[in-house]
């Protein structure tokens, strides 16, 4: 089936949704969230074999973990669906409403963006996650997600897609694309008139891709290189433990740390404690010259390494000389993800959180909580390092637009 037939599709469910109430989508949320659980061994059976094609592929060990689902991460997934139903919702809310001196009443009210389009890679919970989103939201969505998780994502959607017919919905609000050729990539970000929005998940060549050649309209979501800078004045043993939750708790995602940045007035303290920490995880260091002076054994850091987001147990090491030259330098290398500080010195906290152009920024703590549960949006669909309609996790509020409805009795201009 073609990617303009899922389009189609997917718009004769809007009439629908466009009128269900908060109860049912919960219902169908519940449902599907109950089903996962139920089937967990075909998720898992079909999951297995993507595994094992992505081991003949060659996949490195943090795409496979992202990739890898079991029976705890299919709960975690389940659980947050049901996280998703217990949020208030998003859609039919009143933003304002005014009455002009000629009796018209206008309201603004919060409505489904419609037909929503993701584009993804080898994260298969981020299927369930993006279908949940969207539905409660009271928006359509058609996944596209790659080739290493084909089976797992086919499982999922199979599964969905029955509880939703179950609970009275129609199936075709959750649809999976299945052909992962590039071709159905394309198709998807020229497919105006059945998309209203196009969301890509992945690395950094993939989400360019979408952004420079789509031509329907994209919420860009950023790939993570995201950086920690140690100021002079910070806590070396909490900044230790900072960045090794921050690195080494869970390498395959968008919200580890991938950069450090030290002040030159405590790197001679602050690295030989730091890189211990790390190595007990076999965390390869690439640092500047200064940093290697501290600690000979860590290998050489080229201009390139301060761009790269890893998604491996490597991570690039910078020296500054102020708060001022470690903005700049994150400004400049970020991906406007997520960026830390730690220091006890206020003034430079209060600088850093002001100037740092991300997302997301934290003092004195690990870049790891940027995340749409952890920020108490439920289940996300990706995190926006964009500034126009979205920015950060984006939830249930960043999957609506507004419209006006205005009451009259025969006013006339």
């Amino acid at each position: 089936m073609s990617v303009k037939e899922l389009g189609i599709k997917a718009r004769k469910t809007q009439n629908f949704l466009s009128v269900i109430n908060t109860e049912d989508k919960n219902r169908a949320l519940l449902n599907i969230a109950d089903k996962l659980c139920e089937r967990s061994d075909e998720i898992i059976k079909a999951n297995a074999v993507d595994l094992e094609n992505g081991k003949n592929a060659g996949l490195n060990e943090g795409l496979l973990d992202r990739l890898m689902l079991d029976e705890a991460r299919i709960k975690a997934i389940s659980d947050g669906i049901r996280e998703v139903a217990a949020l208030e919702d998003a859609c039919g809310k009143t933003v304002y409403e005014y009455k002009k001196d000629n009796g018209l009443i206008i309201k603004k009210i919060t409505v489904p963006i419609g037909v929503i389009g993701i584009i993804f890679e080898a994260r298969p919970n981020v299927t369930a996650d993006a279908a949940a989103l969207c539905l409660k939201s009271g928006n359509a969505v058609i996944l596209r997600g790659g080739k290493e998780a084909i089976n797992s994502n086919t499982a999922i959607t199979n599964i969905m897609r029955a509880a939703l017919k179950e609970s009275g919905f129609p199936e075709d609000t959750i649809q999976l694309v299945k052909d992962t050729s590039r071709d159905s990539a394309n198709e998807m970000m020229t497919l105006n008139g059945y998309l209203d929005c196009l969301i890509p998940r992945g690395g950094k060549g993939l989400i360019k891709a979408v952004v420079q050649n789509s031509t329907v309209p994209v919420i860009e979501t950023g790939s993570g290189n995201c950086h920690i800078y140690v100021d002079e004045s910070a806590d070396i043993n909490m900044a230790a433990d900072i960045i090794f939750n921050a690195k080494t708790q869970r390498i395959s995602v968008c919200n580890a740390c991938e950069s450090l940045v030290i002040h030159s007035g405590i790197i001679e303290k602050a690295l030989p404690v730091i890189k211990a920490r790390l190595e007990e995880k076999n965390t390869e260091i690439r640092g500047d010259e200064r940093a290697r002076a501290v600690c000979p054994d860590i290998l050489p850091a080229s201009e390139e390494d301060f761009y790269t987001e890893y998604l491996d147990y490597i991570i690039s090491v910078k020296t500054v000389d102020s708060v001022d030259e470690a903005i700049d330098h994150i400004n400049e290398h970020s991906t406007g993800h997520s960026e830390a500080i730690i220091t006890n010195n206020s003034e430079n906290a209060e600088k850093f959180m002001k100037c740092i152009d991300s997302s997301s920024v934290y003092v004195n703590a690990s870049t790891r909580f940027t995340d749409g549960g952890e920020f108490g949006l439920g289940a996300e669909i990706g995190i926006s390092t964009q500034k126009l309609h979205a920015r950060g996790p984006m939830g249930l509020a960043q999957l609506t637009s507004t419209k006006y409805l205005i009451y009259g009795n025969g006013q006339t201009r």
